[in-house]
């Protein structure tokens, strides 16, 4: 199944990234987003990013024009009525992807497909809020997009293999590489990157190191890339608590029981990088440790 046009729900981080690299392989894509300021915030931070790519000689110089003429932008569902496929990159809160979905089914073809971008959510539950749950996939591109290059491929229990070899045929185009994942709470990376996170934090809660000293330990004694709590910042902590919410309920195992702490600093609103404060606060030159 030919997909030429391809609708991406959410112009946040993933939305955006997503966006980015479904443009620069030629899909026509149209990115939708309730927020007008969001829209054309994406718009500049997918060019700006793809002159970050130029000048690493990652992409080509003349690719960018094309690639962003290839993006429209749009706050109304109904405008992704053409698109063979269309991508949910909402926030991850259930409740919100079945309300998006419900409006979507009303405004699609028949034969149109849903993925959606989860990182914990059962796809079988989501898929079932549709009207279409044969033509209904998980496709779980890591953060961040344009740089990251696995994607989780989760069928629901419903879904058929037109849609799985599609959704296939979309990762291969974008140079990515497809791991196929069951459907079960949080896949494979978040199954076991966030509960590592967790840990991490209730290192910190118990008092066992310090932010600086935990990432440090990590980075240099597991030889990890970045710390885990810097890695959570830059994730998100309500992220990170959604999908640990996901797994604890999910599973029902008591070793998935979210942080007090992780659970502390999203009610403060200190959610990492996004916010300016997380387990670091990044409101100065340079990032500073909250604890």
């Amino acid at each position: 199944m030919s997909i030429e046009r391809i609708g991406v729900i959410g112009a946040g981080q993933m939305g955006t990234g997503i966006a980015h690299v479904l443009a620069l392989s030629g899909y026509s894509v149209v990115l939708d987003d309730i927020n007008k300021d969001t829209l054309a915030k994406a718009l500049d931070r997918i060019e700006r990013n793809m002159q970050r790519q130029a000048g690493k000689g990652i992409i080509n110089q003349a690719q960018i024009a094309p690639a962003m003429k290839n993006i429209s932008i749009t706050q109304t569902v109904a405008d992704l009525k053409d698109c063979g496929m269309v991508i949910e990159a909402a926030t991850e809160d259930e409740a919100v992807k079945k309300k998006i979905f419900q409006e979507l089914c009303r405004h699609l073809p028949e034969k149109a497909m849903i993925a959606t971008n989860t990182s914990s959510i059962s796809v079988t539950r989501l898929a079932a809020s549709t009207d279409r749950p044969e033509r209904f996939i998980g496709l779980h591109f890591m953060n961040p997009v344009p740089v990251m290059q696995l994607v989780e491929v989760i069928r629901g229990i419903a879904t058929d293999d037109a849609t799985f070899q599609a959704a296939l045929d979309i990762v291969k185009k974008t140079g990515k590489t497809a791991a196929y994942a069951e459907d079960f709470p949080a896949f494979i990376v978040n199954r076991i990157l966030l509960p590592m996170i967790n840990e991490a934090v209730y290192t910190l809660y118990e008092g066992v190191g310090n932010v600086d000293a935990i990432d440090t330990a990590m980075r240099l004694g597991a030889n990890h890339p970045m710390g885990p709590l810097q890695l959570a910042d830059f994730i998100g902590l309500d992220t990170c608590l959604a999908v640990m919410q996901v797994l604890y309920e999910g599973l029902a195992d008591s070793k998935y029981r979210p942080c007090p702490l992780l659970v502390k600093y999203v009610e403060a609103g200190w959610l990492g990088k996004k916010t300016g404060r997380g387990f670091y606060d990044y409101r100065g030159e340079h990032p500073v440790p909250t604890r």
